[in-house]
């Protein structure tokens, strides 16, 4: 099974949930940004992944708004299931913007990534990297990607969402960058049973299809 979860900003006691501990050997837990385990590099951070190596799922994530790019970025690039991963150990991967993978017979296309309502400040401490928004160019090749399926996935994996669902969750949220105007288009022109996002920080189904998610762990279905 595959199974959906939020924002785990480092937090390994959301590994220790009841709804996470539900799941079983061969299943697989993917984490809509803001991963949080690939922070700083210590070496409490490399004993952490080690025990998250060691579940008995494999876990996968996509980069968000709180994630070390550079440091995930000197992690070995390779193909997998499809598209592209940063493999961090055997089970654990960071899934690469504007793929599509194939996982339990399920097409996915992800798209991580974000921007910082606090920028300003993270540029100042060092904690915050240009490459969270995408560029033209990975736009564009995230567009020739689902062209290779037709514009048909069976669910759609990102960080943020786009800005005409943003509005059902802010009414007073304008703001847009090239990831939501990308996201807009995609709701328009792609075919998808489910998309998944979690920078909000809360659990809300946004009918019909759409699943803001924080804490609850929900499968594809």
């Amino acid at each position: 099974m595959i199974y959906f979860t939020g924002d785990l900003h480092g937090d390994y006691d959301r590994f220790k949930s009841k709804e996470l501990k539900k799941l079983k050997k061969g299943d697989t837990l993917i984490v809509c940004g803001d991963f949080g385990f690939l922070w700083d590099g210590s070496k409490k951070e490399q004993s952490i992944l080690k025990k998250i190596e060691k579940l008995k799922y494999q876990v996968l994530f996509l980069e968000g708004t709180h994630d070390n790019l550079d440091l995930i970025a000197q992690y070995p690039l390779e193909e997998w299931n499809g598209g592209k991963v940063r493999r961090i150990s055997k089970s654990v991967l960071k899934l690469e913007r504007g793929s599509v993978f194939t996982i339990e017979g399920k097409r996915l296309f992800v798209f991580g990534g974000g921007e910082s309502p606090e920028m300003d400040l993270r540029t100042a401490d060092g904690t915050w990297w240009p490459q969270e928004l995408p560029t033209i160019e990975e736009v564009m090749l995230a567009r020739e990607e689902l062209a290779k399926y037709d514009n048909q996935v069976d669910c759609i994996v990102t960080h943020e969402c786009s800005s005409t669902v943003r509005h059902f969750i802010d009414m007073d949220g304008e703001h847009t960058n090239i990831m939501t105007h990308f996201f807009d288009e995609i709701t328009e022109k792609v075919s998808f049973k489910k998309w998944f996002f979690g920078c909000y920080h809360m659990d809300k189904v946004i009918p019909p299809r759409y699943y803001a998610l924080f804490e609850k762990v929900l499968p594809f279905e």
